[in-house]
């Protein structure tokens, strides 16, 4: 404890009396200061002990001193020394009365004590103070060390709760819990994601006191980790604020978690390496292989059903929206004891997650939101980055290149949509017709259709209109032709002008479909 005014009384070589504010003895002493001037205020900075003999003072001036006194407590003075038989026999009855009137603690410092002494017993409880407090850290230290390489994050967090009588709380990347102490504190931890991910957007090292949910104590917010973005935060809960070795206790949960998130980060880069390998064995057919080198790394996931996502970004815009998926997915497994294979190549990510899991429903709700950004109105100088995920139908480890196509091909189909996310899945269920809205298709299209084109326009004939009704009838003359008004010969003569101009037989099948699907992308009239 601080040295204060009580202790200084029961110090049995000073030999202080109280006088007056005998109920306001508990505060603590920050300094003794000596000082004879009238009005000292400007040189106090508050907490200190004032010593005075009363040299300058009219000390016997009820208003005089009504007005010291005043001036002395609204300064955060915390009491006053007056030394007696210096200047004075005994306390003037003006001071005292203003005192006690204020109810500011007065001492009356006998003959044989000098003001020295008194600075010297306040300096020296100070100095053990501080030496109390360095050497509790320390201990702090030594304990919170000790938990975090037997126990981990776990047993650091409930010693920093049990040095600070309070709680404490780890969260994630994304903002989300990953241990708390003591057990009761997770759910109140859970209520300050919104706080952490705001710290977050803060380059680190960065922290923040807010009040805690619903006023219940106060909370210290502090971001971890060497990098741009933080990787994870360390919350402390606590009745009042720390004091010094409280302080220190906290300073080393930070120094010791930042450095089991940069040993994590190293273990995550390499486990990514060892992923980049597992997955170019799977893509060329060779599963076995890919489990020997996985081991126990993935659990089960190269044995289950598992999805294939692709997601590309460019270059341009701000933020990263491709770091922000690999930790949304990420974060999602590790919550939800889930195994993922995630494979950062540059501006591309892909990813290997267990069917029906967390991880691909974070990825569906990360695009989400997204999609639901790019649509809103963008702000005044914002500029989007863009991401385009492609996300495979469930497969196994012998139809993993399958399925890294099927992720290619949506992610291609994406793109040319202006989607942040297609799933493969969809695409079969649908029509193909969608996909034959793009311009590489409709160039196509019209080139191939030109020459049908340029004849119905001199008016010799409606080659287009009976070309799209002869296939529609699977090439029955009598259907079509009726579906024309012509007669069926008319329609044989159409058919073969058709084959001279384009120089194609309309009895291969592959003409017929390439014509059929021209029709389709430039939205040809039907008769």
């Amino acid at each position: 404890m601080p040295p204060t005014l009580a202790s200084l009384v029961q110090h049995s070589a000073l030999k202080l009396t109280v006088r007056a504010g005998e109920d306001r003895l508990d505060v603590p002493v920050r300094w003794a200061h000596v000082s004879e001037l009238a009005d000292p205020v400007p040189y106090m900075e508050g907490g200190e002990l004032l010593l005075v003999t009363a040299l300058k003072l009219d000390a016997e001036d009820p208003e005089a001193m009504r007005r010291y006194v005043k001036r002395l407590a609204g300064a955060g003075v915390v009491g006053i020394g007056f030394a007696v038989g210096v200047n004075y026999d005994e306390i003037p009855e003006a001071l005292l009365g203003a005192a006690r009137e204020e109810g500011l603690p007065l001492l009356e410092v006998p003959r044989r004590t000098p003001f020295l002494a008194i600075s010297k017993a306040v300096s020296a409880a100070i100095a053990a103070e501080q030496y109390r407090a360095v050497t509790a850290g320390f201990a702090a230290q030594r304990e919170l060390t000790r938990q975090a390489l037997t126990t981990g994050p776990e047993g650091l967090l409930g010693a920093l709760a049990a040095q600070l009588d309070g709680w404490a709380a780890l969260y994630d990347a994304s903002g989300a819990v990953v241990a708390a102490a003591p057990e009761w504190a997770h759910r109140r931890a859970a209520r300050l994601t919104a706080e952490v991910e705001r710290l977050r957007e803060r380059p680190a090292p960065a922290s923040s006191v807010v009040g805690g949910p619903d006023n219940e104590d106060r909370v210290e917010l502090h971001s971890l980790g060497t990098g741009r973005r933080p990787r994870a935060a360390l919350a402390v809960g606590t009745a009042a604020a720390p004091g010094t070795a409280e302080r220190y206790a906290v300073h080393s949960a930070i120094a010791l978690l930042t450095l089991t998130t940069e040993r994590s980060r190293s273990l995550h880069a390499a486990e990514q390496r060892v992923g980049a390998a597992v997955l170019r064995m799977l893509l060329a057919g060779e599963p076995d292989h890919a489990r020997a080198v996985a081991g126990d790394l993935y659990d089960g996931l190269l044995d289950a059903p598992f999805r294939v996502l692709v997601a590309e970004t460019d270059s341009a815009g701000d933020g990263d929206p491709l770091g922000g998926l690999a930790e949304a997915v990420e974060s999602a497994a590790a919550r939800s004891g889930e195994a993922v294979l995630a494979v950062p190549d540059g501006q591309r990510l892909v990813v290997l997650a267990a069917d029906g899991g967390a991880a691909v429903a974070a990825c569906v709700a990360f695009a989400g939101a997204l999609e639901t950004a790019r649509t809103a109105p963008e702000p005044p100088g914002g500029d989007q980055t863009a991401l385009v995920v492609g996300l495979s139908a469930p497969a196994g480890p012998s139809a993993a290149a399958t399925a890294h196509r099927q992720a290619e091909q949506a992610l291609s189909v994406a793109r040319r949509r202006g989607r942040v996310l297609v799933e493969h899945e969809h695409l079969a269920a649908g029509s193909v017709l969608p996909l034959l809205a793009d311009d590489a298709v409709r160039a196509f299209a019209d080139g191939l259709l030109r020459a049908l084109r340029e004849h119905d326009a001199t008016g010799r004939g409606d080659l287009v209109a009976s070309l799209r009704a002869w296939l529609s009838r699977h090439g029955q003359w009598d259907a079509a032709a009726a579906d024309l008004g012509v007669h069926r010969h008319t329609l044989r003569y159409r058919m073969r002008r058709v084959e001279e101009i384009l120089g194609r037989s309309l009895d291969d099948p592959d003409v017929r479909m390439e014509l059929w699907l021209a029709l389709k992308a430039t939205g040809a009239e039907q008769p």
